[in-house]
């Protein structure tokens, strides 16, 4: 049975863990309950298993049989705190509140499927191969944590990774089963502008013996947006949104203080290190042309993931080897959604990569994205994408 047809083999197995993680998602750092499925799915496996401290990580290392690279696959296991809609006869969260809604879960299946393939071919395997279960990913940079706490040495100080390879599904974008990347930049770094305008409280008759902040705030938001058109490059572009804005409690009543919280994407290094300079003090002048006094800060959240150009065509060529040519599509361009998986490229070779999960009957173009209530996966890819990374830690 060769590598495709025995990850079929599993699909029945995935989906049912998949279902499983799906039906109980937790938020963050600490997953007790997708913890103890994931030791249990791994049970039984020649595994040497540890678990995280700041985290409930897995971290599970397959020795191959000989003394080739050291080579490591993610999957990230949180969801986030959305109210789940999910569309007639697909898997639910049975806790309000909570859903799979970037994939996570099939993520997690996946790598338990590659653990499987790749236990039952370990003579083939010229080196090792780190299974890296991360917590954390959705904002809390989970695996920047696993890499304090020895993940890229887990196989040992001598045999540290090589390569390290993560997929992520989409719910949309895709057809279902297609792999998409690209070298360089694949998803953007994610920065934080936090903003308080301080100002002195007053009547709304009498806005002349207040310091009003809420004008000098909303002056502050379209100045940012003026920003990154006028001072960043079309062609190495800034992303800055708004997703906060609180101020005042009444309608006749000046507030002491208004305060916002933006997201500031970028897709290269040096546009992220002038967007952390000109944006915090293009804010403090406007605070100072009002007179204002105004706390700012500008936090580092996740780096630019940037796919190593000779892994990201080793990821395309065993993609279209094993799954078909017309599975496997370069993307026109990065993504500006963030990912924490740039905290293990930063340090060893490796490259991030797509699986299409729209569901059928669904257009990519059209379908809820990643992250919507509404967002639904094709369980279908799993065998595919457990056979990918399977193939990725065999060949590599």
């Amino acid at each position: 049975m060769d590598l495709l047809e025995a990850a079929r083999a599993l699909q029945p197995e995935l989906s049912a863990l998949r279902r499983d993680l799906h039906a109980e998602p937790e938020l963050g750092l600490r997953l007790p309950l997708t913890r103890a499925k994931v030791l249990a799915a791994l049970d039984g496996l020649p595994l040497e298993i540890g678990t995280g401290a700041a985290l409930d990580s897995v971290t599970a290392v397959l020795r191959g049989a000989g003394d080739g690279p050291t080579v490591l696959l993610r999957g990230d296991m949180d969801a986030l705190p959305v109210h789940e809609r999910a569309p007639a006869g697909q898997p639910e969260s049975v806790l309000p509140g909570l859903m799979h809604a970037c994939g996570h879960d099939l993520h997690t299946a996946i790598l338990v499927g590659a653990a499987r393939l790749l236990a039952e071919r370990r003579e083939q395997l010229a080196g090792d191969v780190v299974l890296m279960f991360q917590p954390g990913e959705e904002g809390d940079g989970g695996a920047e944590i696993m890499v304090q706490e020895g993940v890229l040495t887990a196989a040992g100080e001598d045999r540290p990774v090589a390569a390290g390879y993560a997929l992520h599904v989409s719910s949309a974008l895709l057809p279902s089963g297609v792999v998409g990347g690209r070298p360089g930049p694949i998803m953007a770094a994610a920065d934080r502008l936090r903003v308080v305008v301080r100002g002195r409280g007053g009547h709304g008759s009498t806005p002349h013996a207040a310091l009003d902040p809420i004008p000098a705030a909303c002056e502050m938001v379209t100045a940012l947006q003026t920003a990154v058109t006028r001072s960043f490059s079309a062609f190495d572009p800034v992303v800055v949104t708004v997703g906060t804005f609180h101020a005042g409690d009444a309608h006749n009543v000046i507030p002491d203080e208004a305060s916002f919280v933006a997201t500031v994407r970028s897709f290269s290094p040096e546009a992220g290190r002038r967007a952390a300079e000109l944006l915090p003090r293009l804010v403090r002048g406007i605070a100072d042309a009002h007179g204002l006094a105004v706390d700012v800060e500008y936090r580092h959240d996740y780096p630019v993931t940037v796919n190593h150009p000779a892994e990201a065509a080793f990821v395309a060529e065993t993609a279209r080897e094993l799954l078909g040519a017309a599975r496997y599509t370069e993307l026109p361009q990065p993504l500006a959604g963030s990912e924490d998986f740039s905290f293990v490229l930063n340090r060893v070779p490796g490259a991030y990569f797509f699986l299409g999960a729209t569901l059928p009957g669904r257009d990519p173009a059209g379908a809820p994205y990643n992250h919507s209530p509404e967002a639904a996966f094709d369980e279908a890819v799993l065998a595919d994408g457990a056979a990918l990374l399977a193939a990725l830690a065999l060949r590599r």
